[in-house]
């Protein structure tokens, strides 16, 4: 947490993030019917890059974290763009109770290879839905360590088949994967393009 705290000042600044964000969120109303009867949260939304692109597109949107830095930059960005149906929480699901209201869609980028029990936060991700809601998870695919270096401790990608069979054991149903951005990143002074997969599922 500390690290995304010192990083948020300057998160979007990066020109990629915000690319990445805008692709993503692209394919998920292409694959989705949103509208604006929808509640949405984003899940490790830092400063909601992905949530302030869906936006316009639903009722609701909450931005969720554990990163006080990164929900000050949020914050900060929903007074400035007078967005009216943001709003901002700090939420842990791995150690806190659940929110009292549901929500008709949660999404969540590049953050569930932070979170150890993958399981576990399926489940809570479910709960969380009202039924036919959906969940979207945009993360890496499996690789060899060398998109985050030496001593990351969290997930190196997932395994499609595995992360299937873990959400259809939480209770999802329609679960589609589709590569929908490249990361390029320099890794041995080589360029290496890393796959993000948009994985869509359905209460």
């Amino acid at each position: 947490m500390t690290d995304f705290d010192a990083a948020a000042a300057t998160w979007d600044q990066d020109p990629i993030k915000s690319e990445r964000a805008r692709t993503i969120a692209a394919a998920i109303l292409k694959r989705l019917p949103l509208d604006k009867t929808m509640r949405a949260m984003e899940y490790g939304a830092g400063t909601g890059l992905l949530g302030f692109a869906l936006q316009p597109h639903v009722g609701e949107v909450v931005l969720a974290d554990v990163a006080p830095g990164m929900l000050s930059v949020a914050r900060a960005k929903i007074a400035q763009k007078s967005a009216a149906n943001m709003s901002v929480v700090r939420l842990d699901l791995e150690t806190e109770a659940l929110p009292q209201r549901c929500f008709d869609l949660v999404v969540m980028m590049m953050t569930l290879h932070h979170i150890a029990d993958t399981s576990s936060i399926l489940d809570k991700f479910y709960a969380l839905l009202n039924p036919g809601g959906h969940l979207c998870i945009a993360d890496l695919d499996r690789e060899d360590g060398s998109f985050h270096g030496p001593g990351f401790t969290g997930h190196l990608g997932f395994d499609r088949a595995e992360l299937t069979v873990l959400l259809g054991t939480a209770g999802f149903a329609d679960i589609h994967f589709e590569t929908v951005y490249h990361m390029r990143r320099t890794v041995d002074n080589a360029m290496r393009s890393f796959p993000i997969f948009l994985m869509t599922a359905q209460k």
